[in-house]
């Protein structure tokens, strides 16, 4: 009897496998402060963008403050936190000399960063360390071309916001010409693009961005960014996930911290991919390529959140699955799962059963010291679920973007998580049929199709994924 107990004990501690390690400190992220209230162009809107923008990449913590002037003298109190980086979407009265003296100090002395977006650069005429700051500025002469879509070519492929960048092509907005360069400022041009006379412009390149210091802090400044109220048309310019991360690379050099943001806009194909025959599943902005499990159209649990498809805790959604089906693919994903959370990524689905599960093998994607399931090892974040353990332990920590990438081909399937190969194992054959034998799929039609429908699981807790693009192999 006690060696009937020990061999019970001894099975179930070798199927669940070792305790997931602890996991990783969470990746800092940077306090930014977005400065507005007053500007000639949709300040209200705009600013709110902009810190979405920030926060969208994971790398960023964003507030608006519309009250500059208040915001410095709360600054100027000891002991009050300062933030990384300050984001001028500001182009109105002067703040006092308190206030301007404190934000002057703060770059300055302490190094707190600075990002000038479009007509912050129109701002304060007259205050020299301000005009030095931002180094090139809409003066008298000042002027600008039509609204249309233009490239913005990278100029400058050595500096840290700029390097592996790609051009922008096609970014919606105005282009700003014949711009002051102020006297004693220290910059240089990142960026620019050809001003047609055709629509306005000068017939030369002008600057699109530049990158600077002012004593300890330093200084990213765009000409681009251009929103006018009462034309919604123009808020195009800040829909281009080009400029958003332009934006923030920007922000992540101006903290003072290295640019780790990849140089790809999210929810776009890189060139290399495009090359290789990827197509995106999600452009950031609509769910178009997917739909409901066996439904016409996805369900309102499924929304569109800081460039993500979210489902929302507890909404009961339901699955989504793309419009199209594959047979050997490869899909390329990012999600972020919320603590505690549980949801998956299955394919090979077919619509005659009543759950996605019965049909799709599962890449896993849990909270594996939050949610119970992680107890066993063949359903941790990046398993292929129930039936293939991770290789290792390389989960980000809950609420953190990872990613994901699942390869089918000639009956193997691998699962890569965060860079590292955790799975690789048959899908075909013997030695698979003997796997879902012993797991819970054994009654199931499972992986009985060469083709079916990639499914994103509503399991009831909050689940986000992006840059989903896939390649038919």
């Amino acid at each position: 009897m006690l060696l009937t107990a020990f061999a019970v004990l001894l099975q179930q501690g070798l199927q669940a496998g070792p305790a997931p390690a602890p996991p990783s400190p969470p990746r800092p992220t940077l306090p930014a402060v977005v400065l507005t209230g007053a500007n000639n162009h949709e300040w209200q809107w705009t600013s709110n963008e902009i810190a979405s923008a920030l926060v969208e990449t994971g790398a960023f913590s964003a507030s608006v403050e519309k009250d500059p002037a208040a915001f410095f003298v709360r600054q100027a109190a000891a002991g009050a936190e300062r933030p990384c980086v300050l984001v001028l979407d500001y182009n109105g009265p002067r703040w006092g000399a308190e206030a301007e003296a404190t934000f002057v100090r703060m770059v300055k002395d302490e190094g707190v960063g600075v990002v000038v977006v479009h007509a912050a650069n129109n701002a304060f005429a007259g205050w020299t360390e301000y005009e030095q700051m931002v180094g090139l500025l809409w003066r008298d002469g000042s002027g600008h071309g039509t609204y249309h879509p233009f490239d913005v070519v990278v100029v400058d492929h050595a500096h840290p916001i700029t390097a592996s960048m790609a051009d922008l092509r096609l970014h919606p907005d105005e282009i700003y010409h014949h711009l002051r360069s102020a006297q004693g400022s220290d910059h240089r041009v990142l960026l620019s693009a050809f001003s047609d006379p055709k629509q306005g412009g000068t017939g030369r390149h002008e600057p699109m961005a530049t990158a600077g210091t002012f004593g300890k802090g330093r200084v990213f400044h765009t000409t681009l960014g251009h929103v006018w109220t009462g034309v919604p048309a123009t808020r195009a310019t800040w829909a281009d996930p080009q400029l958003r991360l332009l934006v923030a690379r920007g922000a992540q050099w101006a903290s003072g911290w290295a640019v780790t943001l990849p140089p790809v806009p999210l929810n776009r194909l890189s060139a290399d991919e495009e090359k290789d025959g990827f197509v995106s599943l999600f452009d950031g902005l609509r769910i178009e390529r997917w739909r409901g499990f066996r439904s016409e159209a996805p369900r309102s649990g499924w929304t569109v959140r800081d460039a993500a498809i979210v489902c929302s805790p507890g909404s009961g959604a339901g699955d989504l699955v793309t419009v199209d089906e594959y047979g050997d693919f490869d899909f390329r994903f990012s999600f972020r799962i919320a603590p505690k959370g549980n949801s998956g990524v299955m394919w090979h689905v077919t619509e005659t059963n009543d759950h996605t599960f019965m049909s799709g093998p599962e890449y896993q994607v849990l909270d594996d010291r939050g949610h119970a399931d992680g107890v066993d090892a063949k359903h941790r974040q990046g398993a292929l679920y129930d039936l293939v353990a991770p290789a290792a332990d390389v989960a980000r920590t809950p609420g953190e973007w990872n990613e994901g990438r699942i390869l089918v081909q000639d009956g193997r399937v691998k699962h890569w998580l965060n860079g590292a190969l955790v799975v690789d194992a048959p899908c075909a054959g013997p030695e698979w049929d003997a796997m879902v034998k012993a797991s819970k799929f054994r009654d199931w039609p499972f992986n009985q199709v060469p083709r079916g429908r990639i499914a994103l699981q509503d399991h009831g807790d909050e689940v986000a994924y992006r840059n989903l693009r896939v390649k038919a192999r």
